[in-house]
């Protein structure tokens, strides 16, 4: 860690610092997305979801349904802009589901 700027540094702050320091966003990004999905799509989709991998800015979901897969294609928008709205941030572009 670098040298302290003040003395009284908010928690926040550094663990902010410690993360930026350490290029640990992007893993923190994948553990956020991952349980974004599983809290917005519900135990119906979790249970047919067999693994979630965010690569740059596009989400890729493994399921083991087609028939879900299809169901959920025709509402990639809407779960893109729900994701990004979980995570506060415009973090996915595109949802590819197989």
């Amino acid at each position: 860690m670098t040298k302290r700027h003040n003395e009284h540094m908010k928690l926040s702050e550094v663990l902010k610092e410690f993360v930026e320091n350490n290029k640990l966003q992007s893993g923190l990004d994948k553990v956020d997305v991952h349980d974004a999905w599983k809290q917005l799509m519900g135990k119906g989709v979790n249970s047919y979801t067999t693994n979630i991998i965010l690569q740059g800015q596009t989400l890729h979901v493994q399921l083991s349904s087609s028939v879900l897969r299809e169901e959920l294609s025709y509402g990639k928008e809407k779960i893109i802009a729900m994701l990004n709205d979980a995570l506060g941030k415009p973090l996915i572009k595109k949802l590819v589901l197989r």
